[in-house]
């Protein structure tokens, strides 16, 4: 289903609306927000250079850092008896980045979580079981409104307690899940554990996951526990930018469709800021175009994707984004070699001996860093004959697909850590991490 009609626009009548709501935007901001006009004016950029959708690129970024340096309302487009609400995030390493909203930005950033639910294809006949954590992050509340507006019956349960998850799934029919891809996970396996098969026992027949990278591989996975049949989508956005419905994929599990009507993607070069043709993957910038409260202009978001402009098959016209390779800041350096976990856990999740939970270390030692890759077997053996194989088939796939030798620590089942929320795979000890 198709929820609104912007979505099948033309690219014509998409980037007048752009041009049009962009040129409102730099004027609005140049006028209220004092450190971005400071930006402009270094730049020697004034408002009324913005003629075409291509002088976006004279236009200053705004980074993570410059929310912090200006915390908590200094990049704010309106006083704050505008606002209807306040998120920010959790801060852990420094200022948290604050975000407001006034009424209009409550109403747009519903419509466009309700888009990004019925391309993963969700309906008024759907019982959500939502288990984001609530409060000041935005991911439960952004798909609870969502769900809500196309007509979902709404279970907001939280994180935790797992088992009573499972319980609520059961009791109460649940028949679409809102959860990170490591916790749907970890709720198939507390499941099981219970003497419940999600499979046969549970009624969920879609998967909105978000917040996490969601890998080929991963889905597969969540094939495997959940079943074939149910159908599994990312959806992206980030607190900064408005929270969950910045794009999600259709059916057709081709990309994400983004909200263009809301947002401007471009890609950069991370490291020069360049600008890159159509088709090339590197850093993902984004522009609100519709925001009151905190319309950013140029934010680069660090994740690393390609932008692709050709029609879908499922009839929306909006720009697709390619499921995330990681992201520049999860990159790891380690020997001079750049390193995504997300093809560690290609790697991991590619061997049937293996389970989905996994942990990576990087150390130094004297001079030279090393690689860790702890990872769970799906069950025990005592075979060693068996163990150093499987031991050498992943180092050695590893080594092929990174390029760089890695030591491979085989863990009994149940023995790494479990999420609730974003997975953190990664334990980085060096001191010197370039």
């Amino acid at each position: 289903m198709i929820w609104s009609k912007e979505e099948t626009l033309s690219r014509k009548e998409i980037e007048e609306m752009q041009l049009a709501r962009l040129k409102e935007t730099v004027a609005r901001v140049y006028e209220k927000v004092k450190p971005y006009k400071a930006k402009m004016d270094s730049l020697g950029v004034k408002p009324e250079h913005i003629k075409t959708l291509k002088d976006l690129a004279k236009l200053p970024f705004i980074t993570k850092q410059d929310m912090r340096d200006n915390y908590p309302y200094g990049l704010f487009a309106v006083e704050s008896d505008k606002l209807n609400r306040i998120h920010a995030s959790s801060g852990t390493t420094g200022k948290p980045t604050v975000v407001g909203y006034t009424a209009n930005d409550i109403a747009n950033w519903t419509e466009c979580v309700s888009r990004i639910a019925c391309m993963g294809g969700a309906s008024s006949k759907d019982i959500a079981q939502i288990c984001f954590g609530y409060g000041m992050f935005t991911g439960a509340l952004g798909l609870h409104y969502g769900l809500e507006k196309i007509g979902a019956t709404v279970i907001p349960s939280s994180t935790g307690n797992s088992e009573k998850q499972i319980m609520y799934m059961k009791d109460f029919g649940s028949t679409l899940l809102v959860a990170t891809p490591s916790y749907a996970l970890r709720l198939a396996e507390v499941a099981r554990e219970t003497g419940v098969d999600p499979k046969k026992d549970l009624k969920i027949k879609i998967g909105l996951l978000g917040s996490e990278l969601l890998t080929e591989s991963m889905r597969a996975e969540m094939h495997k526990v959940w079943g074939d049949d149910v159908l599994v989508t990312s959806n992206y956005g980030m607190s900064e930018l408005m929270g969950p419905g910045v794009s999600g994929e259709c059916e057709k599990l081709c990309g994400m469709h983004i909200n263009e009507d809301y947002f401007i993607p471009e890609i950069i070069n991370p490291a020069t800021g360049e600008v890159l043709p159509e088709g090339e993957k590197g850093e993902l910038v984004i522009t609100c175009i519709k925001k009151e409260a905190l319309p950013l202009i140029r934010y680069r978001t660090k994740d690393i994707t390609r932008l692709f402009y050709e029609p879908c098959a499922c009839g929306r016209n909006f720009c697709r984004m390619e499921n995330l390779s990681g992201r520049s800041d999860d990159m790891l350096k380690i020997r001079g070699v750049n390193v995504f976990p997300s093809q560690i856990e290609e790697v991991v999740l590619g061997f049937s001996e293996l389970g989905p939970h996994y942990e990576i270390v990087v150390e130094r030692e004297g001079y030279s860093d090393k690689l860790t890759v702890r990872v769970e077997l799906v069950r025990s053996t005592d075979s060693f004959a068996e163990l150093s194989d499987l031991t050498s088939r992943v180092k050695n796939k590893l080594r092929v697909v990174l390029g760089l030798d890695a030591k491979v620590q085989l863990e009994s089942p149940n023995t790494l850590q479990r999420f609730e929320g974003k997975a953190k795979r990664v334990k980085d000890f060096r001191s010197n991490k370039e």
